[in-house]
């Protein structure tokens, strides 16, 4: 994956903080009215005034129609924003996320291995291609793993899958210092039953347990985590302790099964 495209204004005599955009104007179209077919017609031409809120609304219809449409319009942006996030592929990449489903998830892959989303609008894509699970080569993994904004970096972590210099990217990650990207760091290993992962963890299990983390702790699970456990799932917020409980079951483990037992009992 490229790391930077041309800046197309590069050169333009335009400062690269002047405004690029004609000031805003109402929608000349109200998405809401349209029907499907009208509206996945409207988005290719559209403006910065129509097309975010297009594209919003084929998201909010869950039109797996508008998949090929989307990711398109995306490509028409390849090259622009740089330094701006652009609402155009803003609304789209959101959308396809919104849409779900393994099509959307392979769009939002192709769209970051092409390298149309740069910039700020980079971190946007790897959010939807996180959110949808999406399949990426480990090259593209490791750029995302090394980008420099930690949220690409978080994001990134739950793309990642197992294999040679991904987990070794991974395991230097444990001590980034942004929390947020060592905690996801500490997940992805402990999907991949990296014991590495387990102190991070467990101390996560303690000061604030999350769903996500719940889930990585099967994998790597000994006897002081499968306690954690049955500590969370006997707690109050029910969402976690739901948690903490089908991760108890999923744990091939004696202690585990006398936690579930008593638990039920």
């Amino acid at each position: 994956m490229p790391n930077e495209q041309f800046d197309l204004f590069a050169g333009a005599g335009i400062p690269r903080d002047a405004p690029t955009r004609l000031p805003s104007r109402a929608p000349a179209v109200a998405p809401a009215g349209l029907d499907d077919a009208a509206l996945l017609a409207a988005i290719p031409g559209s403006g910065v005034a129509d097309g975010p809120a297009l594209a919003t609304e084929a998201g909010r219809r869950r039109l797996p129609a508008a998949i090929p449409v989307l990711e398109d319009y995306c490509r028409r942006f390849a090259g622009f924003g740089l330094q701006l996030v652009l609402p155009e592929q803003a609304a789209a990449l959101a959308a396809l996320a919104a849409i779900g489903g393994p099509d959307a998830a392979r769009s939002v892959a192709r769209i970051i291995q092409r390298g149309w989303a740069q910039g700020p609008n980079l971190a946007q894509a790897a959010a939807a291609a996180a959110r949808l699970g999406a399949l990426l080569p480990p090259e593209t993994v490791l750029a995302l793993l090394r980008h420099a904004e930690p949220g690409v970096r978080a994001d990134a972590c739950r793309l990642a899958r197992s294999g040679g210099q991904v987990v070794t990217t991974l395991m230097d990650l444990l001590t980034d210092l942004h929390r947020d990207v060592a905690i996801e760091a500490a997940c992805a290993l402990g999907r991949m039953g990296r014991p590495e992962a387990r102190p991070l963890l467990r101390q996560v299990l303690d000061h604030g347990p999350t769903t996500p983390v719940i889930e990585a702790i099967p994998p790597i699970a000994d006897e002081d985590c499968i306690d954690r456990l049955a500590r969370i799932a006997r707690g109050t917020a029910p969402e976690v302790a739901a948690a903490a409980r089908e991760a108890l079951d999923a744990i091939d483990h004696p202690r585990a099964a006398q936690h579930i037992r008593r638990l039920q009992g």
